[in-house]
């Protein structure tokens, strides 16, 4: 926690925002208060709310951060399958981004900076599938692909695989996932367990 006296390098916004990350992680964005982030921050109650007008704003600026943080991992990958174990692996390194990213009721829907995010992720997810031949309909590829992704990320970060993923690589666990269901191949025998 940052103290007033020790509050120096002047960029209050990604103070706040560093914090807000903490809280989330720890208690999820229900904790989240301005008025509380000001008090780690080490500066007035009011001080927050001249970069994010409120809640809402805060948790609005935490996921266009984090839909940019998204397609730069997504734009780094060679095809589909590594773009689905980036989108895992974001999920991992940033689970407080990832939690506020996809509750539409704690954003503004129509805030510029979020929309233009979204769309660079939701571009890079596309790039993946247009790499792929006779899919018939890439729509819906895409859409079997993201779901397949998030649903995988989402149980990780909820605990709701940890028996059948164990002390496995959940990057590699999710490869081979995307071999069972897409190639029709098993994982290796010690990886058919179920949770």
């Amino acid at each position: 926690m940052t103290t007033r006296s020790t509050y120096h390098h002047g960029d209050l916004r990604q103070a706040v925002l560093a914090a807000a990350l903490d809280v989330i992680t720890a208690e999820g964005p229900g904790a989240l208060s301005l008025r509380d982030l000001a008090r780690r921050a080490g500066v007035s109650h009011a001080a927050p709310a001249h970069h994010f007008k409120d809640r809402t704003g805060l948790l609005t600026a935490l996921a266009a951060e984090g839909y940019g943080l998204l397609a730069e991992a997504l734009a780094a990958a060679p095809d589909l399958r590594e773009r689905g174990v980036r989108y895992v692996r974001f999920a991992v390194e940033h689970p407080a981004h990832f939690q506020v990213m996809f509750q539409p009721g704690l954003l503004r829907a129509d805030d510029p900076d979020l929309l233009a995010a979204k769309e660079r992720a939701s571009a890079e997810l596309r790039a993946g599938v247009d790499g792929l031949t006779d899919t018939g309909d890439a729509r819906s590829a895409g859409i079997a692909a993201w779901s397949l992704a998030h649903g995988f990320a989402t149980l990780l970060l909820t605990h709701n695989v940890t028996g059948a993923v164990g002390d496995r690589d959940p990057e590699e666990y999710f490869r081979s996932l995307t071999g069972l269901l897409f190639s029709g191949q098993l994982p290796p025998s010690g990886q058919q367990e179920r949770e």
